[in-house]
């Protein structure tokens, strides 16, 4: 049975004191909650992983890292690596997010690159695909996320630690998301992939999230579709009572 997945991205945001008030509010919320196998999932910024953990400690929320570099150590101010944050217990991190490809260059090559560090220090990777709004209106969305997925993925065979999310970079932040139906076409292209290219069993075992502008008011509707198995979410996530809310509900629906 695939996990359902939600996960909040809070990219550069959140002070000291926000994160700490919002992340006790949601552990005292999980540690009275029944989760019914979804996983829960938080991205802070990397100097707050720490104190993260250490508030969420022996609950159900899981804590992990926006990024990190391709390179297991060396001279590369700035930057944190893999067994830096295994170090500190996170074993989670986000891979090829779309205003990292965007604003820092990364590339698919990169992507790859950080994909298998990640896994070969035994690390969980969320990774992200998705296409540009011209793309899609080029009529080249498939095209796009297909060669995302190929070249995220080359030379890597076991991705059972992989969960993938699609994350339409014209819906990120704007407040318009794809339809359901849009969403869920997509989510069955990449479901498909997975089977040509690996097996049926790993198609239906990874859990594909949706990464677009998910909110309480939208999220039933993305998870009564067949291949989304939960959310990769952004502005909705800094506020802890829509992020409960949309946790809520995925727990409601897994029933």
């Amino acid at each position: 049975m695939r996990k359902t997945v939600i996960a909040a991205n809070w990219k550069m945001n959140k002070l000291f004191y926000e994160v700490e008030d919002f992340l006790i509010e949601l552990t005292d919320f999980a540690d009275e909650t029944y989760l019914n196998d979804v996983v829960v999932i938080v991205f802070p910024s990397a100097i707050y992983l720490e104190v993260a953990n250490d508030i969420t400690n022996d609950s159900q929320i899981i804590v992990g890292a926006q990024n990190i570099h391709e390179n297991d150590a060396g001279a590369f101010t700035g930057e944190i690596s893999a067994p830096m944050l295994k170090s500190i217990d996170v074993d989670y991190s986000l891979v090829g997010h779309s205003e990292r490809r965007k604003y820092f260059n990364e590339t698919d090559e990169t992507v790859n690159k950080k994909t298998k560090t990640l896994l070969n220090n035994d690390m969980n990777v969320i990774l992200c695909i998705g296409e540009t709004l011209d793309q899609r209106e080029a009529g080249i969305t498939k095209k796009i996320v297909l060669e995302q997925l190929q070249n995220a993925l080359e030379g890597i065979r076991v991705i059972d630690k992989i969960f993938f999310a699609y994350e339409p970079v014209w819906a990120i932040g704007t407040g318009k998301t794809a339809t359901p139906e849009q969403a869920q076409e997509i989510h069955n292209l990449i479901r498909n992939w997975l089977r040509d290219n690996y097996s049926k069993q790993v198609a239906e075992e990874t859990s594909i999230l949706y990464g677009g502008s998910v909110t309480p008011e939208n999220i039933e509707d993305l998870l009564k579709q067949p291949d989304i198995d939960g959310g990769l979410i952004g502005g909705a996530s800094l506020n802890v009572e829509k992020f409960i809310d949309i946790i809520n509900t995925a727990v409601e629906m897994n029933k």
